[in-house]
């Protein structure tokens, strides 16, 4: 179970980081010729792609399972 949470944790840091190196790329890149952007926006709709399979299959598995709201 802690295995689990520790990859959703990777995933979602590799996701900010994603988003922090299009950011980076973005800024610096003046003549708007490199596609470091490109790739770095796609990763990142790779990785929450692949986050969203890992909730799910770990929910349809039972290793996981939602909170409910109560009052």
């Amino acid at each position: 179970m802690a295995g689990i949470k520790w990859l959703v944790l990777v995933i979602f840091l590799a996701i900010i980081l994603s988003l922090v190196s299009a950011m980076v790329h973005l800024v610096h890149d003046y003549k708007g010729e490199s596609k470091r952007m490109v790739r770095a926006l796609t990763w990142r709709i790779g990785l929450s792609i692949t986050l969203f399979f890992v909730l799910w299959l770990t929910w349809k598995l039972g290793w996981i399972e939602p909170h409910t709201v109560s009052r």
